[in-house]
């Protein structure tokens, strides 16, 4: 982990990474073209790619770019655990989520924030525009939209529960609320919406329009997806005989 760490902006935008060598200078490059105040936080689960090695070259003339290396693949999950952390404990009041592979356009930084005002968490949703996964292939709109559906069915989330394009506005949520997510895997992102939806924060979703990966290919791997269905059991188990296990103290 970098050791120079200072805040620069109020603003956070975290972005985890696993071989992202060809998507992550041309990714911060469209965040800065943006001209928005904000700092951009980069965690590395040990590439070995060698993004991490571009990321710190980057690091060392944008003041505004912070860098965490980890050991190794650790969790999408506890990657947005250790981040959220990571931003609790630096001071941010706004905290945007993203992916690095280019699925998230840039330019929804801007909307996000646009519109947090009265929200306490906003959503990038990917059904309300008719052609939002327009470029994806077959397989990866089933997965997304049998996630959307179960995610609907068990735990009646009307959001869309399983994407990382999301701000939260961590001066009005506790950090608390983060600490009840159990999942350390992809679960971990329909589990914090659970959570915060539970305990009424308020949640705005945007729409948004998705785009095919620009290099690589999806990490997710049938054992990520069987873990978050044995999740959802779970988690849907305690919605009728634990609720008090997803309340905020």
């Amino acid at each position: 982990m970098r050791s120079d760490l200072v805040r620069c902006s109020s603003i956070l935008v975290f972005i985890p990474t696993y071989n992202e060598c060809k998507n992550v200078e041309r990714l911060f490059k469209g965040i800065l073209d943006l001209g928005l105040e904000l700092d951009v936080l980069f965690m590395d689960d040990n590439s070995p790619d060698g993004t991490g090695a571009i990321l710190d070259g980057l690091a060392k003339e944008n003041p505004s770019l912070k860098v965490i290396h980890r050991s190794g693949k650790l969790g999408i999950g506890s990657a947005h655990q250790e981040g959220i952390r990571w931003a609790y404990a630096q001071g941010y009041q706004r905290l945007v989520t993203m992916d690095s592979d280019f699925t998230h356009p840039p330019e929804y930084i801007a909307t996000l924030l646009n519109n947090a005002g009265e929200f306490d968490v906003v959503v990038g949703s990917r059904y309300m525009l008719p052609d939002s996964l327009k470029e994806w292939n077959w397989y990866r709109k089933f997965l997304t939209r049998l996630g959307h559906f179960l995610t609907y069915f068990f735990l009646r989330l009307k959001y869309d529960a399983t994407g990382a394009l999301r701000l939260y506005r961590l001066d009005r949520i506790p950090s608390q609320a983060f600490d009840l997510v159990s999942s350390n895997g992809y679960a971990f992102l329909y589990e914090s919406l659970f959570i915060l939806n539970f305990n009424k924060f308020r949640i705005k979703e945007i729409p948004i329009k998705l785009f095919a990966r620009s290099y690589g290919h999806s990490k997710m791997r049938l054992r990520d997806i069987w873990q978050s269905f044995q999740l959802l059991v779970v988690i849907f188990g305690h919605t009728i005989f634990d609720r008090k296990r997803f309340k905020i103290k």
